[in-house]
C-alpha cells in the first residue's frame, strides 16, 4: 500500500502559462511534455524515463490572486475517508473529492496552519506497475525526490500529517535561530522535512526534484529564464540542494550531487 507516499506534482501556472512552463522545465529536467487530451481543459503531462512525473495547468478559475505554485499530492487508500479525517484533525478541505476519469479520485486541502496539499486515490491498474515507478523516486533524476513543509507550527504540522498518513519522525537537526529541521519517514524511508516558516510568506510545501549535478541544473535554470534564490547548500549525507523560482514565480528545489556523476 502506498498511503502517505508523495505520488504527483502539479504546477498551477499563470493564465496561458503551461506551454512556457513546459518549455522551461523541459530545459531544466529534460521532461517530455504532452497534452493529456482532456476535453475543454488544458492539462499537460510531463514524463521522464518512461514515468509520468508531473502535471501542468493554469491557475483554476475562482483562484484569482493565487500566485503560480507547485502542489504536492499524497497517495491515500480512500480519498473520501481521508478528506473527512482532514476536517476532523482541524484541516480544511478546499476542493472536495472528485473523480479524474481513468486516473482516480482527488481532493485539495490545507493543514491547520494553512499549507495546501492534494490527496489522490489512484485507480488500481492491471497489470500493476512495479512499485518503484511513479512521480516520486529518490533514485531517479527528473523525479520528485523530497518534500519540505515550511510552517508557523511545524510540531503541530507533524502531528497532523503523522495522524493522517502514518508518517514517523526521523532525525531532527538544529538550525540555530531557525529552530529544528524535523525529518519524517514513510515506510521507514526519509522522504521530507519540516521546519519553521523561514523566508516563506505563508505556510507551504516545497517540492524537490532530483538532478544529476546541481551546479549544472542551476545554470540551466538561469539560462531558461528562472532564478536561483538559495544555494547551492550541502546537506547531511553529502547531497547538495538549491531553491529556485521559475519564470512565472513558482518555487521548487533541486537535489543531487554537486557535479554530474559519469
Amino acid at each position: 500500500m502506498h498511503h502517505g507516499k508523495p505520488c504527483w506534482f502539479e504546477l498551477d501556472a499563470a493564465r496561458g502559462g503551461p506551454p512556457a512552463a513546459s518549455d522551461f522545465y523541459g530545459k531544466v529536467f529534460g521532461w517530455s511534455v504532452a497534452d493529456s487530451g482532456m476535453p475543454d481543459f488544458t492539462y499537460l503531462l510531463a514524463s521522464h524515463g518512461g514515468d509520468m512525473v508531473a502535471g501542468l495547468m493554469e491557475i483554476p478559475p475562482g483562484a484569482d490572486g493565487m500566485p503560480p505554485n507547485w502542489l504536492i499530492y499524497l497517495d491515500v487508500d480512500d480519498c473520501d475517508a481521508a478528506a473527512e479525517k482532514i476536517a476532523l484533525l482541524g484541516g480544511t478541505v478546499m476542493k472536495p473529492p472528485a473523480d479524474i476519469p481513468g486516473t482516480g479520485r482527488f481532493a485539495v486541502a490545507a493543514d491547520p496552519q494553512g499549507a495546501v496539499f492534494g490527496i489522490l486515490q489512484v485507480l488500481p491498474m492491471d497489470p500493476q506497475p512495479p512499485a518503484e515507478t511513479g512521480a516520486f523516486d529518490q533514485k531517479k533524476e527528473g523525479h520528485g525526490n523530497w518534500i519540505e513543509l515550511m510552517s508557523t507550527d511545524p510540531a503541530a504540522g507533524f502531528d497532523f500529517y503523522a495522524e493522517l498518513f502514518g508518517w514517523t519522525a526521523g532525525d531532527a537537526m538544529d538550525m540555530g535561530e531557525m529552530g529544528k529541521y524535523q525529518l519524517f519517514r514513510w515506510n521507514g524511508t526519509d522522504i521530507g522535512g519540516m521546519m519553521g516558516l523561514g523566508n516563506a510568506p505563508v505556510p507551504c510545501w516545497l517540492p524537490y526534484f532530483g538532478t544529476n549535478g546541481v551546479e549544472a541544473a542551476m545554470q540551466r535554470i538561469r539560462d531558461a529564464g528562472g532564478e536561483v534564490v538559495s544555494g547551492p547548500h550541502e546537506v547531511p549525507g553529502g547531497a547538495v540542494i538549491a531553491v529556485a523560482r521559475d519564470p512565472q514565480g513558482a518555487h521548487f528545489a533541486v537535489v543531487g550531487p554537486r557535479e554530474a556523476a559519469p
